[in-house]
């Protein structure tokens, strides 16, 4: 590159001893030195959206495998703002370069005022279209391979430029100081948001089925969750006194079809353990000792007593280290408020695990109409009618919503509406909501300019 450039400096100053070449030898010169610096433009361009697009974790994993050009892309990137500059001073050195010479040589063959009208739409044209546009889509097209291909030729551009690459990169770091701009140019790795937008681009593009996407978003919404969303609440808990001899425990846990029960002592806030159906009937069958002098205490496995505000992606972990299955939701005042179990928490990532006679928490009638009980969860209702109820700090649920909006209790057959949507609330058990029916009367327009964006995409 400085050969060329030296050639072109030395054509532009010591044009006065062309004076004996004829216009069509100097026409042709000029030509030439013209489709090197095209050739160079489209260089830098390419180099551009090649070094830039190119992720951080893919470089590594291209330098871990040892892939030619790899180490030199990596060093150039760790200094995004020194790269930038680099490859913005040679494009427009290339750049008025070329406009210089095409200028001069045109002036030979028509007038001064024509050949400046001439370079401004033919040359911006050629470098629209050779310069930045083909070259660009061309490392879009193959960003690993062409970044690694010139990372070599930049690094040495880069050293041939160095003192206008060392001052403008001075100046754009003062300039950005000055304005509050950012310091790095990309961030190291992709966004949550990034992967969660490859999601859903995937599922469109038909690469990711649908139950997959619905996989992969439970994952992302794993770690922003806590203990009261997932737990299975106080009414619908099961337990039994530490009081209760093994044929009543072994009686309660067959019928209410649960292998493990919490054991409390005096009152359901005082869960003092977890009993296991295994161990009811082994010792209650099969041991050496006399059934009715066995004690519930002796067979207890030890559980844990966590905040409603707990992470579940945290308790998950905690509950793998401390081997426990079941763990006891308290609220502030130290009251239970339900139990959450590993099952519970798998069930948020995989889906419903449905047993016997359990019923499908959600049942889809159509695009706009949805069955849903009691206690699913206002986001599982928002993702599937695709709508957007609020969701309070008072509830999660939608039979919370309900009340919320209500503010009294609700009986079968009411109807709650919000912004174009119709809830009819089809089972009460007492004060319990169970059932109800979510129907979408009405979506919001979708504004012309998006509509406009997706009939394009």
């Amino acid at each position: 590159m400085h050969d060329v450039i030296d050639s072109v400096v030395t054509l532009v100053l010591a044009a006065p001893l062309f004076i004996e070449l004829t216009r069509t030898e100097l026409t042709i010169i000029g030509a030439f030195f013209l489709f090197i610096l095209m050739a160079l433009s489209a260089f830098f361009s390419s180099s551009e959206i090649a070094m830039f697009k190119l992720p951080r974790h893919r470089l590594e994993s291209l330098v871990s495998d040892g892939r030619p050009g790899a180490k030199t892309v990596y060093r150039l990137k760790e200094d995004p703002h020194r790269l930038l500059v680099t490859i913005l001073v040679g494009n427009n050195i290339v750049n008025v370069a070329m406009s210089s010479i095409a200028t001069a040589l045109l002036a030979l063959w028509v007038s001064q005022a024509a050949s400046v009208a001439l370079v401004t739409f033919g040359i911006t044209a050629l470098v629209l279209l050779f310069g930045e546009s083909a070259p660009k889509s061309y490392a879009v097209e193959h960003t690993e391979s062409w970044a690694l291909r010139i990372a070599r030729p930049l690094k040495l551009s880069e050293q041939l430029l160095w003192p206008m690459v060392v001052t403008f990169d001075r100046l754009t770091r003062m300039v950005n100081k000055l304005t509050g701009g950012q310091a790095t140019l990309e961030s190291s790795y992709v966004t949550r948001s990034d992967i969660q937008d490859l999601i859903a681009t995937g599922e469109r593009e038909g690469v990711i089925e649908e139950d997959e996407r619905e996989m992969l978003q439970r994952i992302f919404r794993f770690n922003q969750t806590i203990a009261k969303e997932v737990m299975t609440p106080r009414l619908d808990m099961t337990a039994v006194p530490v009081e209760a001899d093994i044929e009543e425990a072994l009686q309660t846990a067959v019928q209410s079809h649960h292998a493990r029960l919490p054991v409390f002592e005096g009152s359901l806030d005082n869960v003092i353990g977890v009993l296991h159906i295994r161990d009811l009937v082994r010792d209650y069958l099969y041991g050496e000792a006399d059934p009715d002098a066995l004690d519930l205490r002796d067979l207890i496995e030890p559980t844990l007593h966590v905040p409603e505000s707990k992470n579940v992606d945290e308790l998950l972990s905690e509950m793998q280290e401390r081997r426990v299955h079941m763990s006891i939701v308290i609220d502030e005042f130290g009251t239970t408020e339900g139990l959450i179990t590993m099952e519970d928490m798998v069930e948020e990532i995989v889906g419903e695990i449905l047993e016997g006679e359990e019923e499908i928490p959600i049942e889809i009638i159509n695009e706009d109409t949805a069955i849903f009980q009691g206690e699913v969860n206002i986001d599982e209702v928002n993702e599937t009618l695709d709508i957007e109820l609020p969701e309070g700090e008072e509830f999660e649920t939608i039979a919370g919503f309900i009340f919320n909006r209500a503010g009294r209790l609700v009986d079968e057959g009411e109807v709650i509406t919000y912004d174009g949507v119709e809830i009819y609330v089809e089972h009460v058990e007492k004060t319990r909501i169970m059932k109800v029916r979510v129907i979408v009367t009405e979506r919001p327009a979708v504004p012309a300019d998006e509509l406009d964006t997706e009939e394009g995409d």
